[in-house]
């Protein structure tokens, strides 16, 4: 039976997708920031990808000065409050907090960090400006996290920024693929909208630079350009009836899911395959969908799976059931996926093998992959001097400038996945590295 019920209205959705961290109100955040040590040489902030001085923002929360943390908070991450709530800080910040060496609860610092740019975002409390117009033009490609973050660096250095988005929508996965237990679209957009209103970037929307001679126009009429186009589709398991209805990436589920919420209808019985991030995320908005069975398989052991341990956890919580060692083999149904069918597998000296004979099958109405994102080597393979990895993802140097020197790069296209906090750190150094090159002849 299903934990949850279907939601059919925007009240049950939220209640069936309730904040795992609530925002809290000044009394919480009053006490809480009480608890914190303030480490010299804090581990907490060397654990954060982009190096918040955090025992700092927390002094400043207790003493008062919430825009004072705010403003800390933004000048190292331009997408401090959503990294507040989507950040993993379990495993980053909060994971190397002291308290953690004495069976002592960690600081929530997420929590804080929403507590405080939450405030200057509801109040539209003016924080930073654009900097002097330097007369120089840089075009971004895509608008996540990368994208954005190095459009406000560049802002504040004076640049004109103009932004190409594919979709109507700002923010990449922050938006369209990030659960939403765990932040909200109207928190994502606020946030969007407040640093848009800061340092007057443009984004163009439904804009998506497909093609050799949209390019060499942006080459021409811009000094410099940053590509922020994340990874793409599903990759393919290229399974059997793959290509059966009722069969649809995680990724593509995890965004119509946050467009459309409550209107969505979810099968009775969902198999989600992968043992990632992503993978738990489908899951266990599968379950809190009003979904009555939903079954996670990997082809590994549990140990193995690249998911934390708190997001299965969480997706465990939900009612999602976990099968390990379980390999896809084809997926059922005559045009429309009825379940799948798996082989036993087992690890012999580091190598996975099947167990002859262990086949069998899962029923099911819908399966949702979840075997990570396909790159863009063909949108890429438009860039002329553009060199990628053995895995498909653009190479940079330590400034984020790529083998053609007028282009720079973060974000999943280049690290292959990673958190939103990595992509706001890489966006914001190839902001700071688009200077550098820009001003090479000064120094």
């Amino acid at each position: 039976m299903a934990e949850y019920k279907r939601p059919t209205n925007e009240q049950e959705f939220e209640e069936n997708f309730a904040q795992k961290k609530p925002l809290m109100n000044s009394t919480e955040a009053y006490y809480e920031s009480s608890r914190c040590l303030y480490c010299y040489d804090a581990p907490c902030m060397h654990a954060c990808p982009t190096g918040i001085d955090i025992p700092l923002f927390i002094k400043q929360i207790h003493t008062g000065n919430t825009t004072g943390a705010a403003k800390t908070i933004f000048d190292a991450n331009w997408l401090g409050n959503a990294c507040g709530k989507v950040c993993p800080t379990g495993v980053l910040c909060e994971g190397d907090c002291v308290y953690n060496h004495q069976d002592v609860p960690a600081i929530q610092i997420g929590r804080l960090q929403n507590y405080a740019t939450d405030q200057v975002i509801s109040e539209g409390k003016k924080l930073f400006e654009p900097g002097p117009d330097n007369g120089r033009k840089v075009a971004i490609i895509g608008a996540g996290p990368a994208s954005i973050a190095c459009a406000c660096e560049l802002r504040v250095m004076g640049y004109q920024v103009d932004i190409f988005e594919a979709k109507e929508k700002p923010s990449g996965l922050t938006v369209h693929g990030v659960a939403p237990y765990k932040i909200t679209n109207e928190e994502v957009l606020a946030e969007m909208d407040f640093l848009q209103n800061q340092l007057g970037f443009h984004i163009n929307y439904e804009q998506k630079i497909s093609t050799p001679g949209q390019l060499q126009l942006l080459e021409g009429e811009y000094d410099a350009l940053f590509l922020g186009v994340g990874l793409g589709p599903t990759a393919s398991l290229r399974l059997p009836g793959e290509d059966k209805a009722q069969v649809i990436g995680a990724v593509e589920f995890i965004e119509a899911l946050r467009m459309q919420q409550h209107k969505i209808s979810i099968a009775d019985r969902v198999v989600v395959i992968g043992g990632g991030n992503t993978a738990m995320d489908a899951a266990s908005e599968s379950a809190r969908m009003g979904a009555e069975e939903v079954t996670l398989a990997y082809r590994r052991d549990k140990a193995s799976m690249g998911a934390y341990d708190f997001e299965y956890k969480l997706a465990v919580s939900a009612g999602v059931k976990g099968i390990f060692n379980a390999q896809p083999l084809e997926i059922l149904g005559n045009g429309t996926a009825t379940g799948v069918r798996f082989i036993k597998t087992k690890t012999v000296n580091g190598k996975l093998e099947s167990i002859p004979g262990s086949e069998f099958e899962i029923a099911c109405d819908l399966v949702i992959k979840a075997t990570g994102q396909a790159k863009h080597p063909h949108f890429l393979s438009m860039i002329g001097g553009l060199e990628l990895d053995a895995k498909n993802r653009i190479q940079v140097s330590d400034s984020f400038q790529t083998t053609n020197p007028k282009y720079f790069a973060g974000g999943d296209a280049v690290n292959g996945g990673a958190e939103v906090v990595n992509a706001a750190y890489e966006g914001k150094m190839a902001a700071k590295g688009i200077e550098k090159w820009l001003n090479r002849d000064l120094n």
